[in-house]
């Protein structure tokens, strides 16, 4: 584990409050409300058909944002309002908790794609990377700060903004697509691995699991018990897509040992041009990997997508995992896409 000699309160010291922007295209800026959620999805989708069309931002995620106890909205969110009370710009700034090997701070947000270019986003970002400062500033522990944000390649005006900001390019993460027109090769698992339909009854034992699995992913740490119940309980979660692996040990003891878990928003089919769902998570522990169950996790997914007669399935991966899982991805028939960068500012 990363520990530094001093604590991150030490290190940045006093964080100043963040300036509030000031651009004649902006009549108002101030602190969002759960009232704004509409607003704020709305401006998201405008961003999203133009940035990223293959995937938007989902209400409800913005809604669970609003949701979470770590999440200030007075003191962690900025919109600017127009002269007609429409949202152009949002800004918010997420700092989860349970920060095991890093203490991270998520800037989040954009401006209207008919309002880019004329200098409202270098002041929301200078807003937010002074909150984050702040966020990063008030922990005690003695691990590295990161500022952590993305950008995807087919919007390179953000990854300029945040390069403009003093952000740097870290790590790229591709976006893989199966066509589900091919056959899917059935993959066995090693002796003694069972994989089943994923259940709320074991929802804590694969939450368990996961952040077990991604403890050696680069970036990540624990999810909170608030956003992994918003994620399984959400409205785009599919338990029919999502699969659960067992194994046996010495003991008899069976215990989960892998997970892949689905999502589906038959609201972004349109624009991306294909039916289908997301994976957003595959993981096995590291005490059981080689042993095939990765693939045969991946198998029963995709031939549950295929029995619903859905075109694709996509994920994201890190480009240099390494668990080796793109190399995973590919032999079981995904190509990728597109990639989206990550930029980060690091104490």
């Amino acid at each position: 584990m990363d520990h530094r000699v001093t604590s991150l309160a030490e290190r940045i010291g006093i964080a100043s409050a963040p300036v509030l922007p000031v651009h004649p295209d902006v009549t108002t800026w101030r602190a969002a409300t759960s009232d704004d959620i509409d607003g704020i999805w709305q401006l998201r989708c405008a961003m999203g058909e133009v940035d990223h069309p293959n995937y938007l931002t989902a209400r409800g995620a913005i809604a669970a944002d609003f949701g979470y106890s770590h999440f200030h909205p007075e003191l962690d969110s900025l919109v600017g309002v127009d002269q007609v009370g429409r949202i152009i710009a949002v800004g918010m700034v997420m700092f989860p908790p349970r920060q095991v090997t890093l203490v991270r701070s998520m800037p989040i947000g954009g401006v209207h794609p008919a309002l880019r270019g004329r200098g409202v986003g270098r002041q929301l970002l200078a807003w937010q990377l002074g909150r984050a400062k702040q966020q990063l500033a008030s922990s005690t522990k003695t691990l590295p700060g990161w500022v952590l944000t993305y950008a995807d390649e087919r919007s390179p005006q953000n990854a300029a903004l945040f390069e403009r900001g003093g952000l740097t390019l870290a790590r790229y993460f591709l976006t893989l697509e199966r066509t589900l027109d091919a056959p899917v090769r059935v993959v066995d698992a090693a002796d003694g691995i069972r994989v089943a339909a994923y259940t709320p009854a074991v929802s804590s034992d694969v939450h368990a699991a996961r952040d077990d699995a991604f403890m050696d992913h680069w970036g990540s740490q624990p999810m909170s018990d608030e956003n992994w119940n918003a994620f399984v309980g959400g409205q785009w979660f599919r338990p029919d897509l999502s699969f659960v692996a067992y194994g046996t040990d010495a003991s008899g003891a069976e215990q989960v040992v892998g997970f892949v878990l689905s999502t589906v928003n038959e609201n972004v089919w349109a624009t991306q041009g294909f039916t289908g769902s997301y994976i957003d998570l595959v993981g096995v522990l590291s005490g059981w990997r080689g042993r095939h169950i990765a693939q045969s996790l991946l198998a029963a997914q995709l031939a549950a997508g295929q029995a619903l007669g859905h075109e694709r399935v996509t994920l994201a991966v890190d480009s240099a995992s390494p668990t080796g899982a793109l190399g995973l991805y590919t032999g079981m028939g995904f190509v990728p896409t597109h990639r989206k960068m990550a930029y980060t500012r690091t104490f």
